[in-house]
């Protein structure tokens, strides 16, 4: 929602084009001058602005900034490297599970002997799984619905499914959020069948309220749909929303460059990077570069010195979605194929997480010590969280922590380039018209600032 516009016109300086309206060339358009509105985005993880600059009824430009820096990678520096287990769970309310996980693959690849025993493996799956889980569908019901249908509230359908994931996570890792039961080595927790038990039932009342609320249909016939009418001729908020997007001619709004990377780590995924259809190897993170923002606390990062989109339509465009690639095929990389994809992730990963619970042995060990860490020495932990890929890369000198990065999700796709250079989200604004659902396009990225400005 916007919670504040600031207006004002630009002169148009001696050598701009003429406009195509009045031909005047040295004065600002009487009839359709230069417009920039600065719109401030609330209602997602911390502020972000957009500065919209409009030619006539399109934008020409627009400029994203985060304003307020909190610089973790920063106070990390000088640390024992397992004070990162503590604090980076800590750097957001949404995704801190994810990080925890990021952190303690890159802690683990500084120990030259580490060992991890399959319950661990598995255990540490379910919980970032369950944290997917959780994010879509209070995306779906507290951020994008409410820009869809203004006063309809559907407040219960995302805290429900959000307070019983939460529980899941709970009866395995302690607590929930803001827990660090994930160390070099394993976890800290030993389940009983009771609590695997409590798992299933609760993983089971999910399900219901994913048929419930979303969509009709059984999760795994979901999976396999491939037809966006067959889709929507079931009963659900899912088909309501998807539905009225084309019903207002918003399907093809939002469309950016087509191209898609996968850092991985999760087995649910597939890594990779593609340019609309056409797949490509595995990305190396050596090929990631950083820039810094002027005016912003965020960092822009690029692959190869190419912006690409993260998260869960480009998961499923790896994947081969069925449902996704017909989204894809009609619509392309579009405000409609970006929904969908990111609800078409829940039965996936329900069915993910049912598979990974029947596999837990409880008799195998939930920690192996990991022996010394090396005092020279550097690490990456890779993992896919909600809205796409988290890298985290440590750097340990003597023993401390001498150098920490962090790029989020967020960073691939709402970095912020000149107009001529944009990023992921600028380039799916620009061109839209004024009366467009700009705010929805912008948060069908589901934006980050706390995790971005870290």
């Amino acid at each position: 929602m916007v919670i504040g516009i600031l207006v004002y016109w630009e002169e148009s300086v001696g050598d701009s084009p003429p406009c195509r309206f009045c031909a005047l060339r040295t004065k600002p358009c009487v009839l359709f001058p230069p417009m920039t509105e600065l719109r401030l985005i609330e209602k997602i993880e911390g502020e972000a602005q957009v500065r919209y600059r409009f030619e006539g009824e399109r934008v020409a430009d627009a400029q994203i900034r985060f304003l307020t820096g909190r610089h973790i990678e920063k106070v990390l520096e000088g640390r024992d490297p397992r004070d990162a287990l503590a604090i980076n769970p800590r750097i957001c309310g949404i995704c801190g599970h994810a990080h925890l996980i990021a952190t303690v693959r890159a802690l683990e690849g500084c120990y030259p002997d580490l060992c991890l025993s399959e319950k661990a493996r598995i255990l540490r799956e379910l919980t970032l799984s369950f944290e997917l889980l959780q994010n879509h569908f209070k995306w779906f019901y507290l951020t994008i619905w409410p820009l869809i249908f203004p006063g309809e509230v559907r407040i219960n359908e995302a805290v429900e499914p959000a307070r019983i994931i939460g529980e899941m996570i709970a009866l395995i890792a302690g607590k929930y959020p803001h827990n660090s039961y994930a160390l070099p080595g394993g976890i800290t927790c030993e389940p009983t069948p009771v609590d695997l038990l409590g798992v299933r039932e609760r993983l089971e009342g999910v399900m219901r309220r994913f048929r419930t609320y979303l969509i009709d249909v059984d999760p795994e016939e979901f999976s396999r749909c491939d037809r966006i009418e067959g889709m929507l001729e079931r009963e659900g908020d899912l088909p309501r929303v998807m539905e009225a997007i084309p019903d207002r001619g918003w399907e093809r709004l939002g469309r950016s460059f087509d191209r898609f990377i996968v850092f991985g780590g999760n087995s649910c995924f597939v890594s990779g990077k593609s340019h609309a259809t056409r797949m490509r190897q595995e990305p190396d993170p050596r090929y990631l570069t950083e820039e810094l923002i002027e005016g912003s606390e965020a960092k822009m990062v690029r692959y190869r010195d190419k912006v690409y989109e993260t998260g869960p339509l480009a998961r499923a465009m790896l994947l081969k979605t069925p449902l996704i690639r017909e989204a894809h095929r009609r619509y392309g990389d579009s405000l409609f194929s970006r929904i969908l994809a990111r609800v078409c992730e829940i039965p996936r990963l329900l069915l993910y997480v049912e598979e990974l619970i029947g596999q837990i042995d409880i008799s195998e060990p939930s920690w192996i010590d990991p022996g010394r860490m090396s005092r020279e020495t550097e690490g990456m932990g890779r993992v896919e969280a909600a809205r796409g890929s988290l890298i985290h890369r440590v750097v340990v000198k003597e023993g401390i922590i001498a150098e920490y990065q962090i790029v989020t999700p967020t960073q691939w796709n709402l970095g912020s380039g000149p107009v001529e250079d944009p990023g992921v989200a600028q380039k799916a604004l620009i061109g839209c018209r004024n009366n467009d659902p700009l705010e929805l396009i912008f948060k069908s990225f589901d934006v980050c600032s706390v995790c971005t400005t870290h």
